[in-house]
């Protein structure tokens, strides 16, 4: 038996960490490492450039009760030819040199509606991340900024064998039994080979991420509601 921290993350939207372009970024179907450890640093009061440290040697496992369904929003932003604007600097350098050269572009987002999902994490400081969860610094999304959570983390810590076994004692919010209690039969656990995913935060001031091995293990943990 070991100590877990865990918590659930439900949200009207999410959007979680997909490698993206200008034109189009993507959403997986659940919260990536980079997207929790980042929520943990909000409860936190961490800044982006603040110190991750102790946050990026947590194990993180993530289990799908609902991934909810697919929504595209489309955007159009002003983008600038490359022959309008040699070698900018910077976006408005560019829009200053290109002198009303622009077009305008399509771009997609990507997000998942109707979300839910059990998180369990080991390691150091699962009291103070308990803590801050519970009273966060900062707003907690999932994932962008227009995605807020719909319901607090509830975050606890519970002994147990497994992250599996952790996230048996996670309560959901009550709506999300109102046809029956929650059942997730997907685990996603970091493994030594696997599905590759880009969610390992290299360097979050230029915003670049890593691979990283994920394995989807089938189980069924199903959930009482939130008293």
């Amino acid at each position: 038996m070991q100590p877990f921290l865990i918590f659930g993350l439900s949200a009207s939207l999410a959007a979680m960490g997909e490698l993206a372009g200008h034109e189009r970024r993507g959403s997986l179907i659940w919260p990536g490492r980079s997207a929790i450890l980042g929520l943990l640093g909000a409860a936190l009061g961490i800044r982006r450039m603040g110190d991750f440290t102790a946050l990026d040697a947590l194990d993180v496992s993530v289990a799908i009760f609902d991934a909810g369904a697919a929504l595209r929003d489309y955007h159009t932003i002003e983008s600038v030819p490359s022959a309008a604007a040699k070698r900018p600097n910077s976006r408005p350098e560019a829009l200053r040199d290109a002198k009303g050269r622009t077009n305008t572009t399509i771009t997609l987002r990507d997000y998942r509606a109707g979300v839910f999902y059990g998180v369990a994490v080991q390691g150091a400081g699962l009291e103070a991340l308990q803590a801050a969860l519970s009273h966060p610094r900062f707003t907690l999304y999932l994932g962008r900024k227009s995605c807020p959570l719909s319901a607090p983390p509830g975050a606890r810590i519970v002994q147990a064998g497994s992250p599996a076994q952790a996230l048996a004692h996670l309560t959901a919010p009550p709506w999300l039994c109102e046809r029956g209690r929650p059942v997730a039969r997907t685990l996603i656990v970091g493994a030594d080979q696997g599905e590759v995913i880009h969610d390992r935060a290299l360097d979050r001031r230029l915003w670049h991420f890593g691979p990283r091995s994920v394995a989807r293990q089938p189980v069924e943990i199903a959930l009482e509601a939130t008293p």
